[in-house]
């Protein structure tokens, strides 16, 4: 998303208590756009989920948990599109026009090889809406040294800040190899970046560079093509950030693509992939990706799991006229 973190970053900057909005206006990116049997499209609330969703990929079994929701202006999330147009096609999908809500859900995959964790929330001390993933993996039975990889889509705050224990600084999943793509590690890593980023995003590159450091030695650099066990695959999905990642799930001729913040919009993302997504540290890599995604997505007809779409996140892309549409499963 992902489409937050620096939400919460532009909230505590004088800009931002300037124009009103506070830390709790968040960010985040999707909506409570819910597809009903008749396929009907409605509108769902976008509350965190307190029980795991869990389906069959072959012979893996993945879980869906939630570490919160996260909320944002549209203006902030589509920057420089007319409000008009933004209302007119939240509208069309049925949604609030002043407020867009996200679900923050997080993947686990559980391979004959392997326990997964696909990126890990927030954390406590991001915004009070996110920060639940540790109760609620203790809820569908999952301890934090059961984990035998974390895998990071990338390193905004929504996915990477609830990795450290604040009890000692150091990371909640002590027997998991931590896996990043080398890019993206460089790129948070750097000295100074956050005088290299836009405002929205400088607190965030502060608190996200102290982690990383923090954890360095605990970082596998891998690359898009990778295989970290086999079924489970780096997918190049940059765009977002320089070294975002996807990871396609295959099992037995099923194919789930975990898509990270490639595509966080149920609207958005697929009626207007062209659009610039106020997250997107380069918007036009961000749109290709979108474009190229929605393309292969429908082409495969492989599911998506998107980590701020409607709860559980799971889906297909449609193409619909001369766009795409999201279709829950």
């Amino acid at each position: 998303m992902t489409v937050n973190n620096e939400t919460a970053v532009i909230a505590t900057t004088p800009s931002a208590g300037r124009s009103g909005l506070s830390r709790r206006t968040l960010i985040g990116a999707m909506t409570g756009l819910m597809l009903a049997p008749g396929g009907k499209l409605i509108c769902g609330p976008a509350r965190a989920q307190t029980a795991a969703h869990i389906f069959k990929v072959g012979a893996f079994e993945v879980s869906v948990v939630s570490d919160g929701t996260l909320m944002m202006p549209p203006s902030l999330a589509m920057p420089g599109r007319d409000p008009e147009e933004i209302a007119a096609m939240l509208g069309s999908g049925q949604l609030p026009t002043d407020s867009i809500t996200a679900q923050v859900n997080v993947t686990i995959v559980k391979t004959p090889e392997a326990l997964i964790l696909i990126d890990t929330g927030g954390g406590t001390d991001f915004v009070p809406t996110v920060g639940k993933l540790t109760d609620h993996l203790e809820a569908g039975g999952f301890t934090p040294d059961a984990f035998t990889h974390v895998i990071f889509t990338h390193a905004h705050a929504d996915h990477l800040w609830g990795v450290i224990d604040p009890l000692d600084g150091g990371t909640r999943f002590t027997k998991a190899r931590h896996i990043m793509t080398g890019v993206e590690f460089d790129y948070w890593s750097k000295p100074g970046r956050e005088l290299e980023v836009p405002d929205m995003f400088k607190l965030m590159a502060v608190g996200t560079g102290r982690r990383l450091k923090a954890l360095a030695g605990r970082f596998e650099f891998r690359k898009p093509g990778d295989e970290i066990v086999p079924g489970v695959g780096l997918v190049d999905t940059a765009g977002h950030t320089p070294g975002h990642v996807s990871i396609m799930l295959s099992a037995a001729g099923e194919q789930v693509l975990v898509g990270g913040d490639a595509l966080n919009h149920a609207v958005a993302s697929f009626v207007n992939p062209g659009w610039h997504w106020g997250s997107d540290m380069n918007p036009e890599g961000g749109v290709a990706t979108r474009k190229r995604l929605l393309d292969q997505l429908a082409a495969d007809k492989a599911q998506l799991l998107g980590y701020h779409l409607p709860w559980p996140g799971l889906g297909r892309v449609e193409r619909k006229d001369s766009a795409y549409r999201f279709v829950q499963v």
